[in-house]
């Protein structure tokens, strides 16, 4: 469970970093709303943690690292 926690952190992460190519705040909280709820829902699949509580929880903090971040 650790390892799968890492994995989805790692994830998490990469989803938050690539949130930040949009031009306005919105455009950066839906890009990284749509790749965090992607990259939650394949980790957590393949975990075993439930795609849909993955996509859940990938697409809400993609959303707010999108938000949050500037250029």
């Amino acid at each position: 469970m650790r390892k799968a926690m890492i994995h989805f952190t790692a994830a998490m992460l990469l989803a938050v970093s690539l949130a930040g190519c949009g031009q306005t705040r919105g455009t950066r909280a839906v890009t990284g709303g749509l790749l965090g709820a992607g990259g939650g829902a394949a980790v957590g699949g393949a975990t075993g943690f439930g795609a849909g509580k993955g996509a859940l929880i990938g697409g809400g903090v993609g959303a707010a690292g999108g938000a949050l971040t500037g250029h």
